[in-house]
Parts: structure tokens; C-alpha cells; sequence
């Protein structure tokens, strides 16, 4: 059984259908990479599996458990999927630690000076101890994103989504993040992601899906999807990507 299992679900916004019957699964361990032409409903997928935006038929499922419809704890779900924006979304008035510590403290009830020892391991793992007393408005673009990516962690997810994480970052801070990000993965961390980096799909992922027309158009592994893609579809997007220089 997969981890995570999207059966047939469709999603419109008013007049605009995202979804027509999108399925797909994800393996415990996998790192899926979700690449597409904007618009195609990357983000809107991720927001769906963790309960941010409804679905409109089929249904989610994780470890077996139905995710969507009537009668589900989504405070429970998100206990085990954490998700990360491109926009950091960090609280401005609270410290790093804070930050950190505010979901484990709140939701999971565990003691303060356990959820800090926690986030404190956390932030030294990469290289931002130093700054667990200072405020996002000191960091830099790079450091803020990890600090989002530890926050989701120290929610001991099972799953973590990772929205566009390094658009919103200047090209020098992109490579720190996903640095982060492959440590993740080399430690086996079950990862959807939404992504415009080619060349990290291509190097860390264990599936690509492109996805188009409300579906997945194509998926397979990296050096399919991107040296020898099955659909016309597929092959265009890619070949506009290579004359942008970003593959």
C-alpha cells in the first residue's frame, strides 16, 4: 500500500477545473516531484493532501486512512504532514526558537524545555543555532526557508510537502535550501514536492510526474521523464525549459 494515495479527485475554482480526475501514489521513502506549467495545480495538490483546500470528488488517502470528506480530523492529519511554503510564512514577532517550538508545545503538548532541546538539535543540523534567539527580519531569504523546513520538522512529520520552496529566494540562497533538502532525502524522509528546479528534480527525485490538462500527463523515473519522456506534451514543456537555460 502506498503512503499516500490520491484516487480520482477533482477540484474546480468557480469555472476553472484544476483536477479531472488526477490520481497518484507516493511510496513511504519516495521523493515525487510534481514539475507542470503554472497553473497546473502543483501547489493546489499539495494544499489538498494537507487539508488546506477541499477537493471536490474522488479521495485522498494516508497509511490507508481517508484524508478528505465528512468527518476527518484534520488537525490530526496535519500531525503528520508538514508542509512548507515559498513564502516562509515565519511568525515576525517571535524568535527562531519560537517559531520552532510553538507547534510542538501547543498541539503535541510537549514540555518546553523538551520541544527547545528538540528545535535547538534541529537548527544545529544546519548551521543556525546561533540564531535561535534572533527574529526572521535578521535572516536572510536562505536561512528563514530552513528555519520553515525545521519548523515543519519539529513536528515529527511522516510526510513533508515542499511548496516551490526557493522562487521566492535571490539565486545565490537557493542552493543552501536544497542542500537541506537532500540531507532529507538521503535519511529516507517521505517528500512531495513542487518544483521549477529541473536540475534538483532530476538529481534527488525518485519520481517525476508532470502535470497537465488536470491529470498526471506522465510519470516515471528522472531519467525518463527527462531523457526520453514518452508524450508530446511532456517533450515541449521540457524542451521550453532547456532554450530558458534551466535544465
Amino acid at each position: 500500500m502506498a503512503l499516500i494515495e490520491i484516487r480520482d479527485i477533482h477540484k474546480n475554482f468557480g469555472g476553472h477545473t484544476v483536477f479531472n480526475g488526477m490520481s497518484l501514489a507516493v511510496e513511504e521513502h519516495q521523493v515525487v516531484c510534481l514539475i507542470g506549467p503554472s497553473g497546473c495545480g502543483k501547489s493546489t495538490l499539495l494544499r489538498c493532501i494537507n487539508g488546506l483546500e477541499p477537493i471536490d470528488g474522488g479521495e485522498i488517502r494516508i497509511h490507508g486512512e481517508r484524508m478528505t470528506g465528512p468527518g476527518v480530523d484534520v488537525n490530526a492529519l496535519r500531525r503528520d504532514v508538514g508542509i512548507v511554503f515559498q513564502s516562509f510564512n515565519l511568525f515576525p514577532h517571535m524568535t527562531v526558537l519560537d517559531n520552532v517550538t510553538l507547534a510542538p508545545i501547543q498541539v503535541l503538548k510537549v514540555p518546553r524545555a523538551e520541544a527547545e532541546a528538540r528545535a535547538m538539535e534541529l537548527l544545529k543540523r544546519i548551521g543556525l543555532e546561533q540564531k535561535a534567539t534572533s527574529y526572521p527580519d535578521r535572516l536572510s531569504g536562505g536561512q528563514q526557508q530552513r528555519v520553515a523546513i525545521v519548523r515543519a520538522l519539529a513536528m515529527d512529520p511522516m510526510i513533508m510537502l515542499l511548496d516551490e520552496i526557493t522562487s521566492a529566494l535571490d539565486p545565490e540562497l537557493v542552493a543552501e535550501v536544497l542542500s537541506m533538502v537532500r540531507d532529507l532525502a538521503r535519511e529516507g524522509m517521505t517528500m512531495l514536492l513542487a518544483t521549477h528546479e529541473m536540475g534538483f528534480a532530476r538529481e534527488v527525485a525518485s519520481k517525476v510526474c508532470f502535470l497537465y490538462g488536470g491529470k498526471v500527463h506522465e510519470e516515471g523515473p528522472p531519467e525518463q521523464i527527462f531523457g526520453a519522456p514518452r508524450e508530446e506534451r511532456t517533450r515541449s514543456f521540457l524542451r521550453q525549459i532547456v532554450d530558458a537555460g534551466r535544465l
